[in-house]
């Protein structure tokens, strides 16, 4: 009985060893613990502003048919490259070029009334109004035959730009005609691509006071250059600038349009892509907290800062997006105010630390958007 009793207290010794190893901190004396600290300071920074945008080509032009006819022959397929005067299409014109043939003998037949009234005028056997009649019979025999032979000309489709072939959703033995739903592909100029976003009436006036300029085409020159973010959140190599802005607000959804060109020497964008457009944005003399010194409390952005007397106090804050590692503040702290940076999960009001400087390893990364 009395080993049992023994064997009981060494098993009873080692598990509240084992629990002291789990908890170190509970083995430690009482007193302050050390947490990291930094003083807050003002500072300049670049931050991102980031917009989903719309990709299309420079020029985005529908290819329709002039006249109605089925398509004889396809020249072209969807994604080839073409150039400006490459046939596209070739319409069916055989009805055309019977009408036509009987046009020509039209023309040839008024020519010939023509010619045979001339002397009977000169000789004056008829009148003048005769021979005038023939010559517009003449003439209205002409225009009918150069429109029809215009139409056969329209069944020969060709290119009006350099780009690339779209969509065709028309086969050979369609009817086609100018009235068609769809047209017959799309040639798209993407040398350049164009993309479209928006800004809010907020961010609008927000854009309006951050780029200097007494108009609207002053503060788009001093817009520094854009990124644009591709579907796999890859950067295009190629930066791009911001031309215009529309000058409207759109009522329906209270949006201002800007557009910005991309150079595209290799192809990589696409007619009708998306991606996000990133705005440079220089911010001087603003508050940069590291984001591990933010716990959220009850949906509030909380901090805690240190006083004179080592105690730490609940501070809310407000933010504007975040630029790095490091939130935007714009109110609820002080320059010159000290914070701790790490660990605040585990203090609590009133409670007193020992303050130990933290490095700066937390500084705005080169390329980190503004998330807002």
């Amino acid at each position: 009985m009395k080993n049992k009793v023994i064997f009981s207290m060494l098993v009873l010794s080692m598990v509240l060893a084992s629990c002291g190893d789990k908890n170190p901190q509970q083995q430690q004396p009482g007193g302050p613990m050390p947490f990291p600290v930094q003083k807050v300071v003002k500072e300049n920074t670049t931050t991102y502003q980031e917009y989903s945008a719309n990709l299309q080509g420079q020029q985005n032009v529908e290819i329709r048919p002039k006249v109605s006819g089925f398509i004889e022959q396809i020249f072209v397929d969807e994604g080839q490259t073409v150039r400006k005067g490459q046939v596209l299409f070739k319409l069916e014109t055989n009805t055309l070029s019977q009408d036509a043939g009987a046009a020509k003998a039209a023309v040839a037949a008024a020519q010939v009334e023509v010619d045979r009234l001339i002397p009977l005028v000169d000789r004056k056997i008829i009148s003048n109004v005769t021979l005038e009649t023939a010559k517009a019979n003449l003439a209205r025999a002409k225009a009918s035959y150069n429109s029809i032979a215009a139409n056969i000309n329209f069944g020969t489709i060709t290119s009006p730009v350099d780009g690339v072939i779209g969509s065709i959703p028309y086969k050979v033995g369609s009817l086609v005609s100018a009235t068609t739903a769809d047209p017959l592909t799309t040639v798209s100029d993407i040398r350049n691509i164009r993309a479209y976003f928006t800004m809010n009436e907020k961010q609008m006036i927000q854009f309006s006071r951050t780029f200097p300029g007494a108009t609207l085409s002053d503060k788009i020159k001093a817009i520094p250059s854009v990124e644009l973010i591709l579907a796999d959140n890859s950067v295009y190599e190629h930066k791009g600038k911001i031309e215009t802005v529309n000058g409207l607000v759109n009522a329906r959804t209270g949006s201002t349009e800007f557009r910005a060109q991309f150079p595209n020497p290799q192809s990589v964008l696409r007619s009708g892509g998306s991606g996000i457009i990133r705005l440079p944005v220089e911010a001087k003399d603003v508050i940069l907290i590291p984001q591990n010194a933010v716990y959220d409390m009850q949906g509030k952005q909380m901090i805690y800062a240190v006083g004179k007397d080592n105690k730490v106090h609940s501070k809310i804050i407000e933010t504007n997006g975040t630029s790095g590692l490091n939130f935007i503040v714009t109110g609820g702290v002080e320059s010159g105010e000290v914070i701790v940076v790490e660990g605040v999960t585990k203090l609590a009001d009133n409670q007193e630390i020992v303050p130990q400087e933290a490095g700066k390893n937390a500084q705005p990364a080169a390329n980190a958007p503004v998330k807002k």
